[in-house]
């Protein structure tokens, strides 16, 4: 199954001396840069319907790999894969393995090793490695009073693709966004030079905002009119503050910076949505464009404890 499977996916990439195939792989010096490490496991049943596309798995699983990469500011390198299945059946390995490598090479990322064992239920582990100039990474913990709130696309797309699922739709467009989420890649050395603070967002915009500002010891207030997110979706905004999934990125940058970080995302043809501003104290502020209070937000985002633990 390996030789079949995943060899072919192990492709001679930047800094691979072994890849699949010995004990573990052999990777060549680092230089000037410093290596990011980030791991996540998806599960049956939790992090993605049990009767989700075999392809859909295999990109999701990278996918929320690479996003965290792009929170730190750090250029895939390599990855290994861990799979533990309840049976081994070709037709679904070969459209696993499609999608992930689908998504592996746009990202020009190399699968360097992994391990295959039976298990109950369908798990999946990626573990993704980065590259990032040294000094130059990205943290949770450098926000700053003053600074700028913005997020790099629409928020609360990936809920509602889920919700459509759930409802019986398997033809919808808008199911892409849960399906397929596309980390932001794009993003990472457009703001490289200008972001103060990240964070991508994977459990709901208000939770990893907070994550953000608790990191940092600061609060914020946020503009719930500015969040981008499918106007036509009566329940959009619920969606966007706490359906997680997304993968977008939230980050702070001083204002002066703003005119580069413009410029910056113009010339990429990238948007940035500014949705609030950094503020000393501690929690999130919500309030409207006219600047009205919105005391009445509540929610949470996803809790892997949380009673249901079902999430999909």
């Amino acid at each position: 199954m390996i030789a079949r499977f995943f060899r072919p996916l192990s492709r001679d990439g930047t800094g691979v001396r072994i890849g699949i195939g010995d004990d573990g792989a052999v990777l060549n010096g680092i230089r000037d840069r410093e290596l990011v490490v980030t791991t996540d496991t998806i599960v049956s049943g939790i992090h993605f319907p049990a009767d989700c596309p075999a392809g859909a798995v295999g990109h999701r699983a990278l996918a929320v790999n690479l996003s965290d990469l792009a929170a730190m500011g750090a250029d895939p390198a390599w990855y290994t894969l861990s799979l533990a299945l309840p049976k081994v059946q070709t037709h679904w390995l070969r459209a696993f393995t499609r999608g992930l490598d689908r998504l592996a090479q746009r990202a020009s990322i190399h699968l360097v090793g992994g391990d295959t064992v039976r298990s109950p239920v369908l798990s999946v582990t990626v573990t993704a490695f980065g590259l990032v100039p040294r000094g130059q990474v990205f943290l949770r913990s450098t926000a700053r009073p003053g600074d700028r709130i913005f997020v790099s696309g629409p928020l609360g797309l990936a809920a509602q693709g889920l919700a459509r699922w759930q409802g019986g739709q398997r033809r919808s467009r808008r199911l892409r966004p849960f399906l397929y989420p596309e980390p932001k890649l794009d993003w990472i050395r457009v703001l490289r030079r200008d972001v103060r603070c990240a964070i991508d967002i994977s459990d709901g915009f208000a939770q990893d905002l907070g994550h953000l500002l608790e990191a940092s010891r600061v609060g914020a207030v946020v503009d719930l009119d500015r969040i981008p997110r499918d106007r036509r979706d009566p329940i959009a905004l619920d969606r966007a503050l706490f359906g997680g999934d997304d993968y977008e990125l939230c980050f702070t940058i001083p204002d002066t910076r703003l005119a580069t970080l413009r410029a910056r995302t113009r010339r990429a043809g990238l948007e940035g949505f500014e949705v609030g501003r950094v503020v000393p104290g501690r929690g999130i502020r919500w309030q409207r464009a006219d600047g009205s209070s919105a005391s009445r937000i509540k929610g949470r985002g996803f809790d892997h404890f949380a009673k249901p633990t079902t999430r999909r």
